[in-house]
């Protein structure tokens, strides 16, 4: 179940939300609890490869295989 982060049209409180399977209805807000609410652009967290640290992982014929 994805979490997306929502934002209060009437007192602009940014909040996230659990959504469970294709569910599109708004949630109402928990600071004031108007449905006035609006889906935005979450930020998110991509691991990576550091200086020094060459590692990749590679994936194919339906296995990965990372650096150990």
């Amino acid at each position: 179940m994805p979490i997306y982060e929502y934002k209060c049209g009437k007192c602009k409180k940014v909040f996230e939300e659990l959504v469970q399977g294709t569910e599109e209805k708004k949630p109402k807000c928990p600071a004031c609890g108007k449905d006035d609410t609006k889906k935005i652009l979450s930020n998110f967290g991509v691991a990576g490869v550091s200086a020094g640290n060459t590692c990749t992982t590679s994936c194919s014929g339906g296995s990965c295989s990372t650096c150990g």
